[in-house]
Formats: C-alpha cells, structure tokens, sequence
C-alpha cells in the first residue's frame, strides 16, 4: 500500500476506500504464514495467525490511537501477549510517537530496576523495514536527584544535562526497563511531554485515520515478513547460537552495547540442547527460548529464560542451560512449553568479552 496525499484522504474515507484497501492489505499479509520459509504444519501455521493479530493489536495502539506526537504517551506495545524481534522476558517495554521537529520533556522517578534505557529511532518496520537508532542513553549516564526524581531533554538540538538525541527523521521513543528480579526491582515511573505547547492530541481528521489504517498494514506485513525471514536463514545451523551481525540488529531496533547471539533450535521428545559458557564480567545477560515467530513462548506459565540473577553457576563459573520437552532435574532447564523447534537468543549486555556459547544436543537421558 502507498501512503494517499492527504487531499484525498477525505475521498478515500468518504467512499470507504481506505477501509476496503485496510482489510485488503491484511488478507496479503496472511501470505507470510504460507509462504514457502515458514513451516507447514498445523500448530506453528495457528501461531502464525495469532501473531498476526496480535501485531495489528500492537499495530493500531501506535498509528491509531497513540499517533500525535504533538501529544505522545507512553504504551506498552509489546508484553506478555504482544511479541516481537526476540522480545526479551525480562524487559518492560515502552514506546511514544515523536519528531524531530518538537522538543519533548521525559520526566519521572528511577526506581530500581536493574537496567533502564532510552532510545529515539527512524523508520519502521512497515515503511522502512528498518528501526534504527537516532539516540540512546541508559541510566548509567544520567543527572538523579537524590529523591530518584529525574528529567531528559529529547531534542534534535544537544541541550545541557540529561540529553537524548533525534534527528529530522526520528519518529519513535522508546524506554527499556531490564529486571534482573521482577519481584524485588520497582520500574521507573516516567512521563513525556511536548515542550512548547499544550500537550493534547488534534482532532481525528480522515487524514489521520487514512494514514494510520495505511501505516498498521504496513507494519503488519512488514514485521512479520521481516523476522520470518531472520527465522529462516537461522535454520542454516540448527542447535547453534552464533553472533548475530551487529549492523543487522542495530538497523532493526537491537540496543547499542549488546551482543546478540541468534539460533534455531529443533528437538526431538527425548533430546536436549546443552548450551555452556562462561559468563564475562557484564551487567546482563540472558537466554531466551522463542517460536519460530521469534515471539518469546509464553514466560507466564513456563520457564523459558534464564539471567545472571537466576541462574545456578558452576563452582569454575561456567554456566549450563538445558532446553528440554521435560525437567532432566539438572538446573537451568528451558521448558520448551510445547514447542518442537523454534528460534532462541542469547545476550551480553555492556560486556568486557563476548564468548561464545557451545550447544550440544544429547539424549535426556544421558545428562
């Protein structure tokens, strides 16, 4: 779909063209769940069209309803029933609409969660196929008052103090909060708001609704087109976590700072995967089991990650994940919830080395 001039908007909304083409482009994105990469059979296919779904759920929330960013809000566009791009357990995501041509004031209290981090980025996956990065900063680099209480200038201009850049072209802020112990860790408490005027969306006009029905298309069939394709080239080295190219994960949204390291995973009822590392000196690090999809399996009911706060070491260091279809009793089990292949992750955050995780798959029985 190309995106209408706005003096046609009002023809296209009058005539219910631009719902018609809406509901057509979402028909072509279904093409992705049958093409000839994703997998055939019954189960992953209904994952695919609950995956779907879910990124028009997201889709909607960001072009429809929190689109002005003369007026942005902070939503949770991804979380436990919105997943995408290898969405990591342990985050608490949030996105607002921005441009580069507004300043804005992101304002509010640190808390104490292990990790928080903020990004302004271009594009998107539906219109560019890309998210790259226009600004980042982390908490590690902040101005905090003592009561907890702090405020971020996000400008295309370098401001004084706590500043997070864009460019002409950012279109997107993001904020990622990283639990090491969710039951322990309080988030940050964060708000934004438009410098210079008054902070409340325009009234829908039938250019607004014309773009964003446009705009959540798109980024149906472009997410899910992207990452199915990440998928696919993943099978090359079944059982493997090789590095991920960095360039590739920066341009599509991967944090600054980060190693990634991006696998298929396959298994049969009576074998595991074995992953052994020794973990570097780091703020973080986890691995993740996720869907073909690459939507993280359902962390609300099964154990399907693991951190440097939650897993058991061994006395020389090294760490041991086991992915399995059942517990082996031998710590660090991946429950598999279900799944017999699908993609996984491993990350370093700000580490001093990156090594490299070693898989094995073996017989349950023999751990």
């Amino acid at each position: 779909m190309v995106s209408p001039p706005s003096d046609d908007s009002t023809r296209r909304v009058m005539e219910g063209v631009a719902w018609s083409e809406f509901c057509d482009a979402l028909k072509a994105a279904g093409n992705v769940v049958t093409s000839d990469i994703s997998p055939a059979d019954p189960f992953q296919r209904a994952e695919g069209y609950r995956y779907l779904t879910r990124l028009l759920r997201a889709a909607l929330e960001t072009f429809v309803e929190d689109a002005d960013p003369m007026a942005p809000e902070l939503l949770r566009t991804c979380h436990e029933t919105i997943k995408m791009g290898a969405d990591n357990p342990d985050n608490y995501y949030q996105n607002a609409p921005i441009n580069g041509k507004y300043e804005y004031r992101l304002f509010g209290k640190r808390g104490t969660v292990h990790y928080l981090r903020f990004g302004t980025q271009e594009g998107n996956y539906g219109a560019t196929g890309s998210l790259d990065t226009s600004g980042y900063l982390d908490a590690s680099e902040l101005v905090i008052a003592p009561d907890g209480t702090f405020e971020i200038a996000v400008s295309a201009e370098k401001r004084p103090g706590n500043w997070l850049p864009m460019t002409a072209k950012s279109r997107t802020l993001v904020v990622r909060q990283t639990f090491l112990d969710r039951s322990r860790e309080t988030p940050a408490e964060l708000k934004i708001e438009r410098v210079g005027g008054r902070h409340a969306p325009r009234p829908l006009s039938p250019q607004g609704i014309d773009r964003g029905l446009v705009a959540s298309a798109k980024f149906v069939e472009g997410c899910a087109r992207l990452f199915n394709q990440w998928a696919h080239g993943f099978k090359s080295r079944i059982n493997e976590l090789p590095l991920f190219d960095p360039k590739v994960a920066t341009a599509a949204g991967g944090v600054p700072h980060i190693a990634y390291y991006h696998g298929y995973w396959r298994l049969a009822p009576d074998e595991a995967l074995v992953i052994e590392v020794v973990p570097p000196d780091c703020d973080y690090w986890n691995f993740q089991l996720n869907n073909h999809w690459m939507e993280s399996l359902d962390y609300r009911y099964h154990t399907i990650s693991v951190n440097r706060h939650s897993a058991k070491l061994s006395p020389d260091g090294s760490v041991r994940v086991v992915v399995a279809h059942r517990d082996p009793g031998t710590g660090n089990w991946i429950d598999t919830a279900g799944h017999t292949e699908g993609t996984m992750c491993w990350r370093w955050v700000r580490a001093q080395e990156h090594p490299q995780p070693m898989t094995r798959v073996v017989k349950i029985e023999d751990l």
